[in-house]
């Protein structure tokens, strides 16, 4: 069956339509992402603006089009921080469901946690053993570890890429250097909040596996050396902890109007880089994680692998 999975992110709208059936390789058919930034829509007080809400429905409309022109039998919706964490959230959805007839399901950060995890241990197997997955968004970090298809722990910390950008390093937004005193204050924040998180992602003992998701530690492993997207989904690719301190020694001593520049970054998110790089170390230092492997598969494909398990069960 084609499958289609509409994920409305902090930073991109991604219409992902895969090949599937159970027991077999999800196949990509189609990729589609708009830009939207929905968490930079939501200001002080926590509320999505009218901006935001129009480019949301814009995209939705535009991603239901492009579903039907693929064929899709059935389309996923999962939404994540950004409006899950808007005060007017659920009421932007119930006004894009009455317009475009698409009920986005908000998704809890345990929840993609969860569906990440899954992913990843589909990707790499039963033989990697115990496995401990990070992911950093725009708006949160997920976390899980566990021997199981199912994690043992799973958690959501508020150190998304995006969010933290905004809060310590505005100016990176606007293609400014990054401030040196607050990518310290980030680090020390980022500590304080994953040394309790990393007690009950260790509490079952220590992972074989190590492994990392998003575009987040995709774009830090390819400015440390890793093999670029050209080299396919299967190239080995990994992060390691010396090769991230080295690389945020760079990043926050140049413009992110420069990082912009660079092969393998993506001039839209190239301001996240500094924010996420100090976000990625100090989850690697509080798990004592010299290294990670990095994982093409994610959130949507573990959205994906979930409602195949489904129609198995339904039989």
């Amino acid at each position: 069956m084609r499958l289609g999975v509409l994920d409305v992110g902090s930073n991109t709208v991604h219409l992902l339509v895969v090949e599937a059936h159970r027991g077999g390789h999800p196949t990509p058919q189609h990729d589609d992402r708009w830009l939207l930034r929905l968490a930079e829509h939501v200001g002080d007080d926590d509320v999505l603006s009218k901006d935001g809400e129009k480019a949301l429905l814009r995209a939705v409309r535009k991603a239901c089009e492009q579903a039907e022109k693929q064929g899709c039998d059935e389309v996923l919706t999962l939404v994540t921080s950004a409006i899950r964490e808007a005060r007017n959230g659920m009421e932007v959805l119930d006004r894009v469901r009455e317009k475009t007839g698409v009920e986005l399901q908000v998704t809890s950060g345990e929840e993609e946690a969860r569906l990440t995890f899954l992913a990843v241990r589909r990707w790499f197997g039963w033989s990697a053993g115990r496995l401990l997955v990070f992911d950093i968004g725009g708006g949160s970090l997920e976390l899980a570890s566990g021997l199981d298809e199912d994690p043992d722990v799973a958690l959501s910390l508020p150190l998304g890429a995006g969010r933290m950008t905004r809060r310590f390093l505005p100016e990176a937004r606007t293609g400014g250097r990054p401030d040196l005193r607050a990518l310290a204050e980030l680090d020390e924040h980022a500590a304080d909040l994953l040394k309790p998180a990393a007690k009950k992602l260790l509490a079952g003992g220590p992972p074989d596996l190590v492994a990392a998701t998003s575009k987040t530690f995709r774009t830090l492993a390819r400015l440390t050396g890793a093999a670029p997207y050209s080299a396919g989904l299967r190239a080995p690719r990994q992060l390691t902890l010396d090769g991230l301190g080295q690389l945020l020694g760079f990043v926050a001593r140049i413009e992110s109007s420069a990082l912009a520049e660079l092969q393998g970054v993506s001039p839209d998110r190239a301001h996240q880089i500094p924010g996420g790089a100090v976000v990625a170390r100090a989850a690697m230092r509080a798990l004592d994680v010299p290294s990670v492997r990095i994982c093409p598969w994610a959130l949507r494909e573990g959205v994906i692998l979930r409602r195949l398990d489904s129609l198995e069960d339904e039989r």
